[in-house]
This record gives structure tokens, C-alpha cells and sequence, in this order.
């Protein structure tokens, strides 16, 4: 396969599945460069995991971000990722990729904040030296979004249906029950992600959106890597003398499908398009760029 084809590929997954994708390369090249360059375990990772110490985490504060890239072995990010998945599937019947990342980033903040401060406050911890990571808080904060946001919607768990409210209390019960029993920091990370998942989907109920400021933080580091355009230059041709409705017409159509597809997915969800409507809404975005 071309790496052409991939791009194309890649750039036809929404942005949970572009996070699957990203989080399972990471995985694999940490965990191959690691044997091949026979290196201590974590040697490649020690500068993204999330320290527990304020002094050691100023001194790298991008690993509030980038210790959710980091997983400890296979069935940690497995798990992660089919949670993420199915959940995703859930959010995106209702909201865009832009209110995903909020939800999802602001969660892993969250998620790595309440560990930072319960390592340090709390004298239970004091003597743990173990650092965070993993998905787990981002993956939180979107499923405990979609249950307080739509919490009576039921979902099938192997042979019975369950409503989402009941599957978010479990997990959250399951994650303070569990932090004096093992894995206390990840247990603590979870429940800073659901709790951002809480909150955030309680003032979108209020046609609010807590993460707007986030948004704005996002679009400002994005212009700056953005290439500057050359000055357009205007060029003068001469009009043909065919009539111009047949292209206003093709234009009329062509935003007549585009409605057609956003209507149905506004009802049905993405997945409910046929690969022809993918495809034409794609190329359609690719245009209007």
C-alpha cells in the first residue's frame, strides 16, 4: 500500500479512531526500539509519563499531555482503546470532533492534576515512586460525558441492555473502591477524567461549552505551525460566452447532497452512511478547504 493511500486512509478516520491509530504506533515503536536497543524498561518514556513530584513535573510539563501515549503492556492500551471506540461511537451521534477533543484532552489534564495533587497531599502516597500513564482518564471523561448527557440511552452489554447511567456509576464505584487495593494512581486519574466528563456535559445540558477557552488555546498553538500563504494574485480571463446556470446549478446540487448526508447523520450517526456518502463528503470537505 502506497503511503499516498495511507494518508488517505488516515485521513478518512474521525479523530478517535486517528487517536487509536497514533496511541497503537507509539505503543509498538517504544516497545520495539526497546529491544533492540536493549534499553532499561520505561528509558524511552521517562520524559512523557507523568512524574508525581511538583519540582520533577515543572521540569517537564508536557507530560500532563503526553503520559496518556504511554501504555505498560498490551491489554492496558487494548482495553483503553475498546473503551475509547465504543464510546466514541456514542459521542459522535450527538457532537463534532472539535467538543471530542475537549472533552478528551481536558480529561487527560484532569485526570493527571487530581494524581499530582493526591500524591502530594495525601501521606497514603508519599512513598509511592511510581508515575502515570496511560489513556485512561481521556477515555473516562468521553464515556462519563455521553452517560450524564444522555443517561437513560440503553446499550447492549453482551446479552442484556443496560442504560449508560448505570455503566458510568459502576466504573466510578469500581475506581474508588479499587484505590487502596491496587493501582491507586491510575484509579485517582480515572476519576479526575469523569469528573471533567461530569461537569462538562452538565453545562453543555446548559448550552454551554467548558472547554471554549481550550479551544481557542488549540486554535493559537495550531497558527503558528501553519504555513503562510503567498499573497494572492489576482488573474484576469476572459468570460466565455456559455450561460452560467449550469454551473450554478451543478454548485445548487451538489450543496443539496451535502445537506442530504449531514441531515442523516444528525439522526443516524456517521456510521450510518453508505461508503459512496463517505466518500462524496470527504472529497466535498477536501474542496472547500
Amino acid at each position: 500500500m502506497s503511503n499516498t493511500n495511507l494518508k488517505y486512509q488516515f485521513a478518512r478516520l474521525n479523530i478517535a479512531e486517528k487517536l487509536i491509530v497514533v496511541n497503537a504506533a507509539v505503543f509498538l515503536v517504544v516497545r520495539l526500539l526497546t529491544f533492540l536497543l536493549q534499553l532499561e524498561p520505561w528509558a524511552l518514556g521517562r520524559w512523557f509519563e507523568l512524574p508525581k513530584g511538583f519540582l520533577d513535573f515543572v521540569s517537564q510539563p508536557w507530560s500532563i499531555v503526553t503520559y496518556s501515549f504511554l501504555h505498560g503492556g498490551i491489554w492496558h492500551i487494548f482495553f483503553n482503546m475498546l473503551l475509547l471506540y465504543y464510546a466514541a461511537r456514542i459521542f459522535f451521534n450527538y457532537f463534532g470532533s472539535r467538543r471530542f477533543i475537549n472533552v478528551y484532552f481536558l480529561g487527560v489534564i484532569s485526570g493527571g492534576a487530581l494524581f499530582l495533587l493526591a500524591y502530594n497531599l495525601f501521606p497514603a502516597f508519599y512513598n509511592s515512586q511510581s508515575p502515570l500513564i496511560g489513556a485512561s482518564a481521556g477515555v473516562m471523561a468521553v464515556l462519563i460525558y455521553v452517560c450524564t448527557y444522555i443517561p437513560q440511552q440503553e446499550v447492549r452489554v453482551f446479552f442484556f441492555n443496560l442504560k449508560l447511567w448505570y455503566i458510568g456509576a459502576f466504573l466510578v464505584l469500581l475506581d474508588l473502591v479499587m484505590i487502596p487495593v491496587e493501582n491507586p494512581g491510575g484509579h485517582i486519574a480515572h476519576l479526575g477524567g469523569a469528573l471533567l466528563g461530569y461537569l462538562y456535559a452538565r453545562k453543555s445540558h446548559e448550552g454551554k461549552d467548558l472547554g471554549a477557552g481550550f479551544s481557542k488555546l488549540l486554535d493559537q498553538i495550531g497558527s503558528m505551525f501553519e504555513k503562510k500563504k503567498a499573497p494572492m494574485k489576482t488573474v484576469y480571463r476572459k468570460r466565455q460566452n456559455s450561460p452560467t446556470r449550469p454551473v450554478d446549478y451543478n454548485r445548487e446540487t451538489r450543496q443539496r447532497k451535502i445537506d442530504g448526508i449531514l441531515d442523516k447523520i444528525s439522526k443516524s450517526g456517521y456510521d450510518s452512511l453508505t461508503k459512496s456518502e463517505k466518500d462524496f463528503l470527504f472529497k466535498a470537505g477536501k474542496e472547500d478547504d
